[in-house]
């Protein structure tokens, strides 16, 4: 089917353009020789009107008997038939005089040499006999008028030569318009065939082949839209197959803890301190399963759209010292030393269950991802027209080619305190967007640090729900 539907279009395509030019061909024609035609037969009029006044006085100074010798010479001069006519009747006149006298019965109805008789004044025009004429009919004197009248073949044949010449030189064109725009359409198709192929790799989940179109055009520009949409796939591909992975591993070591720790409860020779060190570690891989499936869901929910979000005065500083509090015993565990540097209350407009949900990421990625003995200070104040909440260690930084992928779904940096889903970070950042805040963060050996920047609240706000409230 898509071997056929690519010509079709590059017939289309060529039709189009044969059109096109078939019309502006058939206006050049329209325009052209009709006006040509008219003027060269005006012209050919105007000559003889200029002819006449030599004639005319050549005429009142010769004899009547002499008429037709005269109208000859002017004949052979002129390139034109002279007829020399009184009036005979209402409908008709006689000549007098005639250049071609054998055949002057064809001109006693002429209409120019009646009009110029009976109006007294010059009369040009254009008739039909044996052929189209011009004519021009001027007073002799009262009861005498004098025709000039010329065939219009040879004049018109140069009208004919153009119009062959533009009928010609417009089937020349159409073909070659036709032959242009069939390479042209042919081409264009084959630049989108490439892309259609590219597509159909693409949705087969092949993303390794670029999508190259030199040309720049609509087609270029799409082929890199498509190009960079390949590459974001195929990165979207790898962090999906990392976090299948990551969260398989995540999934499958508690599980096998729980399970080992179950069968060894089940050995009724166990004592009970080791009964309770089971316990209490089968509890922690429960904590760790809990965490993974809320992180999980809390994605879920947030592509959705439904994750409530409320913005009401949250004082920031508070929420430091909560999480401080809540992770000293991690951070004494893992020989952390962790504090807050608060002064004052920092007022933002934000959720302030979801400021402490990014708090507690943002500190714990900083007890997970730094060796021991390192120092964690968490701050909150005022910054401008926003607020602060600031988690600093100094611990050894964030590797550069991490950075900028740090707040990506499903991305572990490499190391060796790397742990974890890869989502902590993501989600903080997202339940930062939807506050109207973000996340900055600022590495160097020694110092990193994670700022949330939320709104200042300002007077008095009333509490409300952002749009996407489940």
């Amino acid at each position: 089917m898509n071997q056929f539907r690519h010509p079709r279009l590059s017939v289309k395509l060529g039709l189009v353009l044969l059109a096109i030019v078939a019309g502006a061909l058939g206006i050049v024609y329209a325009a052209v020789v009709p006006r040509l035609e008219n003027r060269l037969v005006a012209n050919r009029i105007d000559e003889l009107e200029r002819s006449t006044p030599p004639v005319v006085e050549q005429f009142r100074q010769t004899s009547q008997f002499d008429y037709d010798t005269l109208a000859r010479f002017f004949q052979a001069s002129l390139g034109a038939r002279v007829v020399v006519f009184e009036p005979l009747g209402q409908d008709t006149v006689h000549t007098v005089g005639d250049s071609n006298p054998v055949s002057s019965e064809d001109v006693r109805e002429d209409p120019v040499a009646r009009a110029a008789l009976e109006t007294g004044m010059t009369q040009t025009g254009e008739v039909d006999r044996d052929g189209l004429r011009a004519e021009v009919a001027v007073l002799l004197d009262n009861d005498t008028a004098v025709l000039l009248s010329a065939p219009l073949q040879d004049t018109l044949s140069t009208a004919r030569r153009v119009q062959r010449t533009l009928l010609i030189s417009g089937i020349v064109a159409l073909l070659i318009a036709w032959f242009a725009g069939s390479l042209a359409a042919m081409r264009l198709t084959h630049r989108i065939r490439r892309l259609e192929v590219a597509a159909g790799r693409i949705a087969a989940g092949d993303f390794d082949q670029e999508i190259v179109d030199p040309v720049e055009d609509e087609v270029g520009e799409l082929a890199r839209a498509f190009d960079r949409m390949r590459l974001r796939l195929a990165h979207l591909d790898r962090a999906r197959r990392e976090f299948i992975g990551n969260a398989s591993h995540e999934l499958r070591t508690p599980l096998f803890s729980l399970g080992g720790f179950l069968e060894l409860m089940a050995d009724e020779d166990v004592d009970p301190a080791d009964r309770k060190e089971f316990v209490e570690e089968m509890s922690a891989q429960v904590t760790r399963l809990t965490k993974l499936a809320t992180d999980l869901l809390d994605l879920t929910r947030l592509d959705a759209g439904q994750l409530s979000v409320e913005q009401a005065e949250v004082d920031i500083s508070e929420s430091a010292r909560t999480v401080c509090e809540e992770f000293r015993a991690l951070a004494e565990a893992g020989e952390h030393a962790l504090s807050a540097d608060v002064d004052g209350p920092a007022i933002a407009l934000a959720d302030e269950q979801r400021v402490l949900q990014v708090a507690r990421i943002l500190v714990e990625n900083a007890t997970r991802h730094t060796p021991a003995g390192t120092r964690i200070v968490v701050s909150a104040g005022d910054r401008s027209d926003t607020v602060a909440f600031s988690v600093t260690d100094d611990g050894p930084g964030v590797p550069e080619g991490d950075q900028e992928h740090l707040f990506e779904r499903f991305y572990r940096a490499e190391g060796g305190q790397a742990s974890g889903s890869g989502l902590g970070l993501a989600i903080a950042s997202e339940l930062a967007e939807r506050m109207g805040g973000t996340i900055e963060l600022s590495s160097k050996p020694g110092e990193t640090a994670f700022t949330l920047l939320l709104p200042r609240a300002d007077g008095v706000f009333t509490s409300k729900r952002s749009n996407g409230e489940g």
